[in-house]
């Protein structure tokens, strides 16, 4: 029984070797979300510029929709916010793809601000002070950033800054595949 004692602290260390090994093999990113295959969750929240103008998911549902989820408190939004940009002003996606924005857990003067003096890349912000959409879609920080198809339903959930590389790499053939999916009238 002493000699088990002995080497308890050593089969500890080995399975805290092995879980944490196995831990930087993960891809931070790639954060599983139920929502993932689901219909957007319900909402009913005012837009970033006019409070009293209220979106709903309805206002989602017909095109094939990025939504990123950002807030002027955020520092990798001002990173990626230049990208959002050129995104909104592609010739070829902006007719294919609409980007809107969720204003996560911010204050709204400070939001239309940040937004005036960056530019503003998105058809709307949904104004989420409260985080309650948020909440609804499983967001844990921002920018997080949704790719929702035609019907509605939430194809990816990426986690992160988007740029060139990831855009490329993680969004790019989705979009591909939703535009000939809606084509065909899937």
């Amino acid at each position: 029984m002493n000699k088990i004692i002995r080497f308890l602290p050593l089969v500890l260390v080995i399975a805290l070797g092995v879980v944490l090994y196995r831990g930087l093999s993960l891809n931070p990113q790639d954060m599983p979300s139920a929502l993932v295959g689901q219909v957007m969750p319900d909402f009913s929240l005012s837009t970033l510029n006019n409070e009293n103008k209220t979106v709903t998911k309805a206002d989602l549902v017909g095109d094939i929709v990025l939504l990123n989820v950002w807030a002027t408190w955020c520092p990798t939004c001002k990173y990626e916010h230049p990208y959002l940009l050129e995104i909104a002003t592609d010739p070829k996606l902006k007719t294919q793809v609409k980007l809107y924005g969720v204003n996560y857990k911010d204050e709204r003067l400070p939001a239309q601000q940040w937004l005036a003096y960056y530019k503003d890349p998105y058809q709307f912000s949904i104004f989420d002070d409260e985080g309650l959409l948020g909440v609804k879609l499983g967001v844990f920080g921002a920018p997080e950033t949704f790719v929702i198809d035609h019907h509605g339903v939430i194809r990816k959930r990426f986690a992160g800054a988007i740029d060139v590389r990831v855009w490329r790499k993680e969004f790019e053939p989705l979009i591909k595949q939703l535009i000939t999916e809606k084509q065909q009238g899937k």
